[in-house]
């Protein structure tokens, strides 16, 4: 095969990287052009080269130090790709969406979360546990970056994300459209494993450092708070999010946590 040298620069908000992001971005059918490192070797570029190939698209290898000049020098794993721009959604979109599926659907709503590692970490607890999209602030918050993309692990190519242009606004909508709305804060009254989460649910996590705005937490049913008997101080926001993500997807499944706060 032959190698072609200097490639242009992608967008890199458009840019996907790592085997396993590549992977799944390929077979949600989101990329529009493929990088391999010369040289890579194994199952996974098999597969990689495999299903590019099978959507017709384009399929480049290039020296190892092209590839880390087109990733700005990311772990990249000899492999990145363009994506097609981030689809996302409007909140009507979403409910739309989340209105197809049986059950109560379950969303998190993001206030203006900042680190990308945080960000794909809880979107790849998300859909794992089964919840049904995220809502995200249009501006002064992190957006679906490779960096995201490569933490998420393929759950970004998976999960719906909608942005908003208000916050308030959006729980406004969704509490009309029957959802209660919960935010999580260390002075909550309420303890995770006590809420109820059968209902339309939606879960309202706070940025690093500042948690969840006054006008925002005002605007909630309630505020979810995790216990801390240790000396360690509060968790990060993706940990507190699989926290009550899992707490809730358990009781979802009849497991019994404890007896819930409405009941």
């Amino acid at each position: 095969m032959k190698i072609k040298r200097r490639p242009e620069l992608p967008g890199k908000d458009d840019l996907v990287i790592g085997r396993r992001p590549v992977l799944e971005a390929l077979r949600s059918g989101s990329l529009q052009q493929v990088y391999l490192a010369a040289g890579q070797k194994g199952e996974i570029i098999d597969q990689i080269s495999r299903e590019a190939r099978s959507q017709g698209l384009p399929l480049e290898v290039i020296p190892r130090r092209e590839l880390h000049r087109l990733t700005d020098g990311g772990n990249h794993q000899g492999v990145a790709a363009q994506a097609r721009p981030f689809p996302y959604l409007k909140i009507e979109e979403l409910l739309e969406k989340v209105y197809a599926l049986t059950g109560a659907p379950f969303l998190i709503l993001l206030d203006h979360l900042q680190d990308p590692q945080n960000l794909g970490s809880l979107m790849r607890t998300a859909e794992a546990a089964g919840m049904d999209g995220i809502i995200i602030p249009q501006d002064r918050s992190v957006k679906i970056t490779p960096a995201v993309r490569k933490v998420a692990a393929g759950a970004a190519e998976r999960l719906p994300v909608a942005r908003v242009v208000n916050l308030v606004d959006a729980v406004r909508q969704l509490k009309k459209e029957g959802f209660w709305v919960y935010g999580t804060a260390a002075d909550g009254p309420l303890p995770y494993y006590r809420a109820d989460y059968r209902v339309p649910f939606v879960l309202v996590i706070g940025s690093e450092g500042k948690g969840i705005s006054r006008l925002l937490r005002e605007s909630c049913d309630g505020i979810i708070s995790i216990p801390m008997r240790g000396p360690g101080g509060s968790l990060n926001a993706a940990v507190a999010a699989a926290v009550i993500i899992y707490a809730a997807a358990a009781q979802r499944e009849g497991w019994g946590l404890g007896k819930p706060e409405s009941d």
